[in-house]
């Protein structure tokens, strides 16, 4: 299926998944698409290795959470965040180092106080790698942490890897 991309989504400098600056961080850019369903894409090295070549399997856990857990702000208040309160990951397949790979994510329930999410990992050959549902719990930014948009980079970030839409 085509999705054709409406806005990136913000990184910041030091979060293990999207900071751009944490020398030990999967650097993850995520993509709000014109069918409701958020797309992250993500190149793991040797330092997220569990088994070798293979990705960590909680390093994937870890970013089909956070994909889930944006999926929120699609086009809404960026304000508002996910914090997880319930999370399921069946793993299907190796997830392999030093390529693309990409996380498709979307909401399957939503009211005021909580969303339902969820998401796939993909691998390069288009094969499912890992599925994942999770509970989150909306909550105001500065009710989750003390932040400061400046001080942690918390921009767009363009960049030549960027792309107009995916088909997966």
């Amino acid at each position: 299926m085509k999705y054709k991309v409406n806005h990136k989504q913000e990184n910041s400098k030091m979060c293990f998944i999207c900071g751009l600056k944490n020398p030990f961080g999967l650097k993850a850019s995520f993509y709000e698409t014109d069918k409701d369903v958020l797309i992250a894409t993500f190149k793991a090295g040797q330092k997220h290795q569990g088994y070798p070549g293979r990705l960590h399997g909680g390093i994937a856990a870890a970013i089909l959470d956070e994909t889930i857990g944006r999926a929120i702000n699609m086009g809404k208040d960026d304000e508002i965040w996910g914090v997880t309160l319930d999370f399921d990951i069946k793993f299907r397949k190796p997830i392999p180092l030093e390529q693309e790979i990409r996380v498709k994510t979307w909401l399957t329930e939503e009211n005021k106080r909580f969303f339902i999410g969820k998401g796939e990992i993909i691998n390069p050959d288009g094969k499912v790698s890992a599925t994942g549902k999770g509970k989150y719990i909306k909550m105001p930014l500065e009710k989750i942490a003390d932040f400061d948009r400046e001080l942690n980079e918390w921009k767009v970030v363009k960049m030549n890897k960027d792309k107009d839409s995916f088909d997966i």
